[in-house]
């Protein structure tokens, strides 16, 4: 992100968001993934997830400020970069996404039916790796440790950098569609 990048983001809390939205001036835009959508989102938000968010995606309705929110901050932070990279300005951010709109009291819309989160998924897999990788490597051959390695690796590489390769190899997965 660059300086002027940041200069440009503006954020708004929840209280703000919640009141604004009552009044129908804002439009919300979630951008997580439609798992995570489906599973609980802020009634009246519409969903673009960050993996294919695109500005032409956006539709943008005259007299209504752009809301963008995700889980806690990041891939909306993600979204507005590539908003503001294609020449667009005029939006805000939830500030602390969801999350701090729930830890304020303020409603959501909640699927008990929805497939699971996009990071449990991944917890899943990589516990799942890295279990078989161990076992396998104690009782087969020492050759599959690597996977575990491997696998570990990846994990503190997308801890690093924010950005999970697993996570986005399950996001193209039919049910999370």
């Amino acid at each position: 992100m660059t300086t002027s990048a940041e200069k440009q983001l503006q954020f708004l809390n929840a209280a703000t968001v919640k009141e604004l939205h009552e009044q129908g001036k804002v439009q919300l835009i979630d951008v997580r993934e439609i798992s995570e959508y489906t599973g609980e989102h802020i009634p009246g938000s519409q969903v673009l997830p960050l993996s294919n968010f695109q500005l032409e995606q956006v539709s943008l309705i005259d007299s209504k400020q752009i809301v963008l929110y995700c889980h806690a901050g990041n891939r909306s932070n993600q979204a507005a970069q590539k908003l503001i990279q294609s020449g667009f300005t005029e939006f805000s951010q939830l500030q602390g996404g969801i999350t701090a709109w729930k830890q304020s009291g303020y409603p959501t819309k909640v699927n008990k039916n929805a497939p699971i989160s996009l990071m449990r998924q991944v917890q899943i897999v990589a516990g799942f790796l890295v279990f078989t990788g161990t076992v396998l490597g104690a009782f087969v051959s020492p050759w599959f440790l690597i996977l575990s390695g491997f696998v570990g690796a990846g994990l503190v590489f997308a801890g690093v950098t924010n950005t999970c390769a697993m996570a986005m190899l399950l996001a193209k997965l039919p049910y999370n569609k």
